[in-house]
């Protein structure tokens, strides 16, 4: 119970260097091309949820912002992976960090602002000014919109970040809890421990949903600019 409720979140070393770059590249391990002649049901599943996952990212795409496809499949697939993997026992999961989640939103965000501006330069410029304005609000709006428009890839990397740590912190603080009832009220420590079960059930949908939500958003951002 002296154990820093914050320490599952400090980025691992070894022999004082930061090993997080490994800890990156392991989910694309578990994503390799199979070359048997027919699947085991694991990577047959996987193709099965790339495929839906494609068709419903791209549906409302023209054929210019369908040639993200592969980015929006990976960014997806990287979250996802990223998150589960972080739910397993004396691991850390990269997506509590909001430095690596804003790498992620502000490269994405930009490439799709500027595909906005170099492609529909007209339509672009007109989202800082709606129609109708009343000339007094105009200089208010545009400001307005220009920071709305700035803040959407803070929003990405803050709402994920927010609710994986939450979602850590629940399951940290309940486990604890657990540990320690054992010992003092075995009634009451069964009652958290199925908390706890149902807890992690939950961070389990939310890990995927929040993978999904990030994406949608890039891919939100880059349907208006193509």
């Amino acid at each position: 119970m002296n154990e820093n409720l914050f320490a599952s979140f400090i980025t691992p070393t070894m022999m004082g260097l930061p090993v997080v770059i490994l800890i990156i590249m392991f989910p694309s391990i578990l994503f390799t091309p199979s070359n048997r002649l027919i699947n085991n049901r694991l990577y047959t599943f996987q193709q099965w949820a790339i495929k839906l996952i494609t068709k419903q990212m791209m549906l409302i795409h023209s054929p210019k912002g369908q040639t993200w496809s592969l980015m929006i499949i990976s960014l997806i697939t990287f979250i996802g992976s990223t998150n589960l993997l972080g739910l397993l026992p004396h691991t850390f999961t990269p997506t509590t960090q909001l430095s690596m989640n804003l790498a992620m939103a502000i490269p994405l965000w930009m490439g799709a602002v500027l595909i906005g501006f170099r492609h529909k330069l007209k339509a672009s410029l007109a989202h800082f000014l709606p129609q109708g304005t009343p000339i007094p609000l105009i200089p208010m709006l545009i400001i307005i919109e220009t920071i709305s428009l700035f803040i959407q890839p803070m929003a990405l990397a803050v709402r994920l970040t927010a609710n994986i740590t939450a979602g850590h912190l629940l399951m940290h603080l309940v486990g604890g809890a657990t540990l320690a009832l054992t010992s003092i009220s075995p009634p009451t420590a069964s009652i958290t421990f199925i908390i706890l079960i149902l807890l992690t059930v939950l961070e389990i949908a939310v890990a995927l949903i929040q993978a999904y939500v990030f994406t949608l958003l890039v891919s939100l951002y880059l349907h208006d600019n193509t």
